[in-house]
């Protein structure tokens, strides 16, 4: 199972988040639940660091399959609203039937 942890201050603004874990769904390589919430989560660290002025600290362990992003300041608009898709896309693949049980979505106030 991939676990996704959002950390939230106590206004609500996310001040990191961790993927952690392969999904199990398939087998390396064919796991396409696995590949869709990298492909999200890797999209918004490239783009948060590409469009936006949010300074953020990214460390990935890919045997591990973990990959730990913290902001040192609070999330610019650009960044929030990156970091609102990034959710939605992984409460998508929470949602669906057949994938359900191959996602955690946790949210934890730091």
């Amino acid at each position: 199972m991939t676990e996704l942890t959002f950390y939230k201050d106590d206004l609500g603004n996310v001040r990191g988040f961790q993927s952690k874990g392969h999904s199990g769904y398939a087998e390396a390589g064919s796991d396409i639940v696995c590949s869709a919430i990298s492909a999200l989560v890797i999209n918004t660290v490239n783009s948060i660091e590409a469009f936006t002025g949010t300074g953020m600290d990214v460390e990935a362990d890919e045997e591990e399959g973990i990959i730990k992003v913290s902001f040192s300041d609070t999330p610019d608009h650009d960044a929030d609203l990156l970091l609102k898709s990034l959710i939605l896309g992984i409460q998508s693949i929470k949602d669906d039937e057949e994938t359900e049980q191959f996602v955690n979505l946790i949210f934890k106030e730091v």
